[in-house]
């Protein structure tokens, strides 16, 4: 496997080497994934090998002409790029409720401090590493224990998404992207943003992602400085963001994801 490893997601930590490690949970199975120079290496710990953790291959050099130069040119010399699609559902709708009204960087803290705390801890030779708390766990913690690693605040909508991940989930696992999206927002303080974003890491199609997010407005403006970019509060982002992809979604999808790998990277 080559190319860039997609770090969107706060489950990835930074090994003694340089490389990236991730332990993440599948339908049958806890799996530890390591991505170093020589590529991908992944093992099962816990369970069975039956469903194994997926990459999603994303290029810049498909994309069309509507992207201005300078942007298509940052991205084009990023490269090809790899983004695990999460195979966990309820980690990545309590990924994505944990985002919520905090930065990135606290965001990735406050997930880190969940996981240790109520999720499985795994030895493995890159450190410990955590994966999330159940739908069923969440539902059986009291306020105290979210209150202790800061998620005070996301209580009632993680076990509001938990109780609903319970009856749902074999119907939520079938559904596209944009049908998943529209369902999570049934869920009380789940809006758009949040489902969408969830439902983007689930399947791995980030056409669905919400493309005036602070992330994709930050990184584009980066790479290219010079584009005449909306400011921040200006709500004609999007609809520029959407045009220059064109009506092809997987341009939209290579657009938006590169951009935010992009920005792993820079950042």
């Amino acid at each position: 496997m080559t190319g860039v490893l997609t770090t969107d997601h706060p489950a990835w930590s930074e090994t003694e080497t340089g490389g990236r490690a991730r332990a993440v949970r599948t339908a049958c199975g806890v799996w530890v994934l390591l991505w170093d120079r020589e590529g991908l290496h992944m093992s099962c710990v816990h369970g069975t090998e039956d469903v194994k953790p997926q990459f999603v291959t994303t290029d810049p050099a498909c994309l069309p002409g509507t992207v201005p130069a300078a942007l298509k040119a940052g991205l084009d010399d990023l490269g090809p790029t790899q983004r695990l699609a999460n195979p966990w559902l309820w980690d990545a709708i309590s990924t994505a409720i944990l985002r919520q009204v905090v930065r990135a960087g606290q965001a990735r803290k406050l997930y880190r401090a969940w996981c240790k705390a109520y999720g499985t801890t795994i030895d493995t030779p890159h450190g410990e590493l955590a994966v999330a708390p159940t739908a069923e766990q969440v539902l059986a913690l009291g306020e105290a224990k979210f209150e202790s690693v800061g998620a005070k605040f996301h209580r009632s909508v993680l076990q509001a998404a938990a109780a609903q991940h319970e009856l749902h989930f074999v119907h939520w696992q079938r559904m596209d992207a944009g049908g998943l999206a529209s369902a999570l927002t049934n869920v009380p303080r789940i809006g758009p943003w949040t489902a969408s974003a969830a439902a983007a890491d689930y399947t791995g199609d980030f056409s669905i992602y919400p493309h005036d997010d602070l992330a994709v407005r930050t990184w584009a403006a980066q790479i290219a400085p010079e584009h005449d970019w909306p400011d921040k509060k200006d709500k004609a982002f999007g609809p520029m963001w959407t045009g220059m992809a064109g009506p092809d979604s997987t341009a939209l999808h290579t657009l938006t994801l590169s951009t935010l790998t992009w920005g792993c990277h820079a950042r």
